[in-house]
């Protein structure tokens, strides 16, 4: 959130650090201070489709977590609708503040189950230093490592893959033939008048924002200017800077008509989003992975840039997005 994090998705969580939030649910429990706050059922009804009723899963309560960014709620939205579908009673606790505190909520069974990042998983949660270049690589290590040391499972991934990158208007781009972070980087050597860059104070200082990216492409900023996340992507739209840090499945990209630099030496890490449960409740109902794997594989990265335009440019509710979405692919019957 994502975002993600997207968002909270770095060494320090990349949506948010272990603040004072994490800090007073870890001591009190007082869990309602840190955004957990229970928003009830689904504010409509559920017909299955493709995906059909388990007895198992019949009228049981599944609590499902999301962080606060739309990607993130979006996604917990898609597993509500599913597990309804397949008979199951989800109970939404979409929109935690902060990514620590939604792992915590899920560590100790506040939720049951939630979206996270394999890149979140490997840097932030596991605390490892440097990200694995390969999705499937990544994912294993986390999935092995997350389990054995946290007792937390993690589904099969979807290629949605909420990672970080550079974006330009598409007249700039086409302008100057850029698509990718090389075509950038020769294009800058030679016009560093034109290296103007917009990213978040966080990005601008950690090893897998700036800093690591620059030293990876050489190319030069001239100017750099820094704005929260949000503001990033109107300020390259309205041309206040060339270029702009993003999160790559961001619908503001589609709506605001910019261009996404492909990471041609792979620098970023991957986020390629996953359920995750712990392993008890995993265990109990392991009929969820019958349900929710068919859905994370049918998601794509246009898929997800396009659902969260609809929220986050055309103003429409995450919830009913995700219906729509769910019943366009036959996993419940439409209206």
């Amino acid at each position: 959130m994502r975002h993600g994090a997207k968002r909270s998705r770095r060494w320090a969580g990349r949506r948010g650090v272990r603040g004072a939030c994490a800090l007073l649910a870890a001591l009190s429990l007082l869990v309602s201070a840190c955004g957990l706050n229970v928003n009830a059922a689904l504010p409509f009804d559920v017909e299955s489709g493709s995906i059909r009723k388990v007895p198992q899963l019949e009228g049981v309560e599944i609590t499902v977590g999301s962080k606060d960014f739309t990607e993130n709620v979006l996604l917990a939205y898609i597993a509500q609708i599913a597990l309804k579908a397949a008979g199951a009673e989800p109970i939404d606790f979409t929109n935690i503040s902060g990514s620590n505190s939604a792992r915590y909520a899920l560590e100790k069974g506040q939720i049951d189950l939630m979206w996270e990042y394999t890149g979140t998983g490997w840097l932030s949660h596991l605390g490892n230093d440097q990200p694995i270049p390969s999705e499937e690589e990544q994912y294993e290590a986390v999935r092995k490592a997350d389990l054995e040391q946290n007792g937390i499972v993690w589904l099969p991934y979807s290629e949605v893959n909420n990672t970080y990158g550079f974006a330009t208007t598409e007249a700039f781009a086409e302008k100057h033939d850029l698509h990718t972070l090389s075509d950038l980087t020769d294009f800058l050597k030679e016009n560093p008048q034109e290296a103007v860059f917009c990213v978040d104070t966080e990005f601008a200082n950690r090893p897998d924002g700036m800093p690591g990216v620059q030293e990876t492409y050489g190319f030069p900023t001239t100017t750099t200017k820094t704005f929260g996340l949000g503001a990033i992507y109107a300020a390259v739209a309205n041309n206040t800077c060339n270029i702009g840090e993003v999160f790559i499945t961001d619908g503001r990209i589609a709506g605001l008509n910019l261009r996404v630099m492909e990471d041609d030496k792979r620098f970023f890490p991957q986020y390629n989003a996953a359920i995750t449960m712990r392993q008890d409740f995993y265990e109990r109902y392991p009929q969820i992975a019958e349900v929710l794997v068919p859905v994370a594989e049918a998601l794509t990265i246009d898929t997800m840039i396009e659902l969260n335009k609809q929220v986050d440019v055309d103003g429409r509710d995450a919830a009913r997005v995700a219906r729509d979405w769910m019943a366009e692919q036959g996993f419940i019957k439409a209206d």
